[in-house]
């Protein structure tokens, strides 16, 4: 006669819900893996915590440093709409004014959007991390029309979706894919914010070129490629 505790054992005495226990976390680990070449399923990473690349590991510091000059400024430059062009449809239709200026790198996802112009400096905002100039574009008439970042904290990924030549099907997973953005920022931060003198931009003229991501119609951030003040 078998008895309850002979049913739950296998000929070879390994408990049958121990099996099937490996059995399942094989199944999840396989699953979660499998998400890291999925788009849309994304990873938080804090700025500089990939310090350094292991060998044959993506340094992103190093794909962002080599393609900045010679592809994302030019590309910038070369394809940025005039900001009255572009806030103007955005106010009359946000969704045809992305599909018509920006680029939308995967359903569902954000246009980005690559423009650039001039205006007056309302305020420098720096009392957070994520710090913007308040612009008002020119022709000036008082009124904010929209921010450009100033760091040291750089949201989003604008630079990295807009320029249209970066691709998620490019890199091994969505690390590498998130680092790349996070590095592009980090040369904004060093090479486009820390040359220009913040603390005398209020009331002066700002010349700028960039990305912005379409979250907010009525707030948009401009991640700069290119900033002057005069």
């Amino acid at each position: 006669m078998v008895g309850p505790d002979s049913r739950d054992k296998r000929r070879d005495g390994i408990p049958r819900w121990s099996a099937l226990g490996l059995v399942a976390a094989l199944v999840v680990t396989v699953a979660v893996a499998g998400c890291a070449r999925v788009p849309g399923v994304y990873v938080v990473e804090k700025p500089g915590s990939r310090a350094a690349a292991q060998d044959g590991a993506f340094d992103a510091t190093a794909y962002a440093a080599g393609i900045w000059s010679a592809k994302v400024v030019p590309t910038v430059l070369a394809k940025a709409v005039e900001a009255e062009t572009v806030l103007k449809a955005v106010k009359a239709d946000p969704a045809e004014a992305g599909k018509k200026y920006g680029r939308q790198t995967g359903t569902g996802s954000p246009y980005a959007v690559m423009i650039k112009g001039a205006g007056k400096v309302l305020s420098v905002a720096k009392s957070t991390g994520a710090g913007q100039l308040q612009v008002d574009l020119n022709p000036p008439d008082g009124k904010a029309d929209l921010n450009i970042a100033i760091g040291p904290v750089f949201l989003g990924t604008a630079l990295r979706d807009a320029v249209g030549f970066i691709d998620f099907g490019q890199f091994t997973n969505q690390v590498d894919y998130a680092g790349a953005a996070t590095a592009l920022n980090s040369e904004v931060r060093q090479k486009v914010v820390a040359p220009v003198d913040l603390g005398t931009a209020e009331g002066r003229t700002v010349t700028f070129a960039g990305a912005f991501q379409l979250l907010d119609p009525k707030n948009i951030v401009v991640t700069p490629a290119q900033l002057e003040i005069s």
